[in-house]
């Protein structure tokens, strides 16, 4: 899976491509991450992509055409690209959409990160992306938001994670928050590791953490307990 982000800030992108299990995806060839600068299909000759609104208000409005140029350019290589818009206004993302996303497994993701007030209206009528928020809240950009994105959807990746069985167990894979995790020493400052999951007994430890997932999901986010249990259940 391609991964194009266009932004105004590339080097955001680069620092954290190259970190962890996403730098370690991106050597092994399983995922790229290839930052586009927006600034690179301006014709300003100072390299400006924003101006003053319409209508006046505060902060500046990225314009529409150096947008348009830079997904026209990445959709010449890849022009089956989804592109995806990060933006406070869209759908709320978890789980389930970036198992969607990471279903197209060949697949090219046009990543497009607004700044200071926004962009353009005009331009994202044109380019209908996927809108996509991360949340209730409002940040600086759209760049941490796209490496949230990328860093989500990656690990769903077959080979990203080292141990497959990681992705299934963590918190929303099934609906429910992921149960406690302890490791060595068995005692720490007079906490002990519960001594079932000391036991040896697998069973034991899959119905241990099953219990203390429900438990900790229904204290924690009972929203998400009340969808878990009306969820038909696999046998």
């Amino acid at each position: 899976m391609v991964f194009h982000v266009l932004t105004l800030f590339p080097q955001m992108i680069e620092a954290v491509a190259s970190e962890s299990i996403l730098g370690r995806a991106k050597k092994s060839g399983l995922i790229d991450i290839i930052p586009v600068n927006i600034r690179d299909f301006t014709t300003d000759k100072h390299g400006k992509v924003d101006d003053y609104p319409y209508g006046g208000g505060p902060g500046m409005v990225m314009q529409a055409e150096p947008v348009y140029a830079a997904v026209s350019h990445v959709l010449e290589e890849a022009p089956d690209a989804k592109i995806v818009y990060m933006t406070a206004q869209g759908r709320t993302f978890n789980e389930d959409a970036a198992k969607e996303y990471a279903c197209d497994v060949k697949g090219h993701i046009i990543i497009l990160c607004g700044h200071y007030e926004g962009i353009d209206e005009r331009v994202i009528e044109e380019l209908s992306p996927d809108e996509i928020s991360m949340g209730d809240f409002v940040l600086t950009g759209g760049e941490l938001p796209a490496l949230t994105f990328i860093d989500c959807v990656s690990r769903l990746l077959p080979g990203v994670l080292h141990n497959e069985g990681s992705a299934m167990d963590e918190s929303f894979s099934n609906g429910l928050l992921e149960y406690p995790q302890y490791t060595r020493p068995e005692e720490w400052r007079g906490r002990k590791v519960p001594e079932i999951i000391l036991s040896g007994d697998h069973a034991a430890v899959d119905r241990y953490r099953l219990k203390e997932a429900e438990r900790r999901t229904m204290e924690r986010r009972p929203d998400m307990f009340r969808a878990y249990l009306d969820k038909p259940k696999t046998t």
